[in-house]
């Protein structure tokens, strides 16, 4: 068996994460392994050990026209590179659905075509439509990393689950620092520097609770951070970091993680930052739609808010980091959540897809 694993923007976020680890698991199982995605980049899915790599030209652009022309070149370059090399014994593993072009060439090869969807929240609604069409038509079947997702963007083609997972080393090395005392008193936000993603919330948060210490890790350069805040004024309280390939000491002394979403904007699929702060025992206040609230228990390891009721947030912040009992009790069931999702399940399960 061939995998053929094709990935669009290669950064260090949630989706390119999760594929570096099905990769790292097929290896593992001696699978033939090859990767297709953009070039140029640094990211999760640069350099892993006995993959093939392959690249194609795409280009991130912040105008919206800029960015959907690029999308489109991108996939007709990928295309024809894929018509060249894919046969039709080949599983073809798209992650996530932008890049379309390899699921229609897939089709037309007759491969099987598998998609690991990660997203809902995309605009404009018309490329939303035409992506999960193109599933729709090439798919033999897909994977979500969440049942939410799986019902919210429910097609008529054979499905999976397969929840993110984290990987042995990094439970390994969360473990060592699990119920350690904090020198400080640490409220912690990973997530893309974007105002649908709380960012702003955030800042409203680190100015209401001066006392405590606020810790924003975006991935985005120094130079987008400044431009971002360049007319906000920022309280001394609140740190801003920006892209960071290792973010084990962020979670080491951080208290709480924060995930401030705006549901009405984007609702978050699975969330994989959340479940790494849980191995590290962090308490989670998340919003109370999407795949996150299949991670967190309502009051027993987090605490399930809407991130525009920073009031409620606000109270829930100063009852965890002033009540030690609380905290611990919340802190140990954290963790103990997190162990639900391990290895093992996400090797053995992806296996059991590609093979079938």
């Amino acid at each position: 068996m061939r995998v053929i694993a094709v990935h669009l923007l290669n950064d260090y976020s949630g989706s390119p994460k999760v594929l570096m680890q099905l990769l790292k698991g097929w290896t593992k199982k001696n699978v033939e392994t090859h990767l297709f995605t953009c070039g140029g980049r640094e990211g999760f899915l640069s350099a892993i050990p006995q993959v093939h790599n392959h690249f194609y030209w795409y280009q991130f652009a912040k105008n919206p026209l800029a960015r959907l022309l690029f999308l489109v070149v991108s996939q007709l370059l990928l295309g024809i590179k894929l018509l060249f090399i894919l046969k039709k014994s080949d599983v073809l593993y798209i992650n996530t659905v932008l890049p379309f072009g390899a699921g229609i060439v897939g089709k037309i090869k007759g491969c099987k075509v598998i998609y690991h969807i990660h997203e809902t929240s995309m605009k404009p609604l018309v490329l939303k439509k035409f992506l999960f069409g193109v599933v729709q038509w090439s798919a033999t079947e897909v994977v979500y990393v969440s049942h939410f997702l799986a019902k919210q963007e429910e097609l008529n083609t054979p499905k999976n689950v397969l929840y993110n997972v984290l990987e042995e080393q990094f439970v390994h090395q969360a473990q060592q620092h699990v119920n350690h005392e904090k020198s400080a008193k640490i409220v912690l936000m990973i997530c893309s520097l974007k105002a649908y993603k709380g960012v702003n919330e955030f800042v409203t948060l680190a100015k209401m609770n001066l006392a405590f210490t606020f810790k924003l890790v975006v991935n985005a350069s120094q130079l987008d951070i400044d431009a971002y805040f360049k007319e906000e004024k920022l309280p001394t309280n609140l740190l801003i970091y920006s892209t960071q390939k290792d973010t084990h000491p962020f979670y080491q002394e951080a208290s709480i993680l924060l995930n401030l979403s705006d549901v009405h904007l984007w609702v978050e699929t699975f969330g994989l930052t959340i479940l790494e702060g849980m191995a590290y025992g962090l308490p989670a206040i998340v919003p109370p739609v999407g795949g996150v609230v299949e991670l967190i228990d309502e009051g027993k390891n987090g605490y399930l808010i809407d991130s525009k009721n920073t009031e409620l947030i606000s109270i829930k912040i100063n009852e965890l980091l002033t009540n030690p009992t609380l905290y611990q009790q919340m802190s140990k069931a954290a963790n103990e959540k997190s162990m639900l999702f391990g290895a093992d399940y996400f090797e053995t399960e992806s296996m059991r897809i590609i093979s079938k």
